[in-house]
């Protein structure tokens, strides 16, 4: 696969690279492997939010509202 990035980005992580002593490919990948390990992430903690909604546990608007109330004050 190519990528082609905007002319700035190239600058930066070309600067990026030097400074870190890697190489661009090497931070694009690592970026790249971050990106995804997040989205797998996040994906699973919204299916553990919709099952704890299934099962009924959650808050009320109001009652999550006295809450942060509660924790603002302290």
């Amino acid at each position: 696969m190519e990528l082609e990035l905007p002319e700035r980005q190239q600058s930066s992580l070309v600067a990026l690279a030097a400074q870190s002593g890697r190489s661009p490919r090497d931070l694009v990948v690592e970026a790249v492997d971050r990106m995804l390990a997040h989205q797998e992430w996040f994906a699973a903690q919204v299916k553990i939010g919709i099952d704890q909604i299934a099962r009924g546990e959650f808050l009320e608007e109001e009652e999550m509202d006295e809450r942060v109330a509660r924790m603002l004050e302290a």
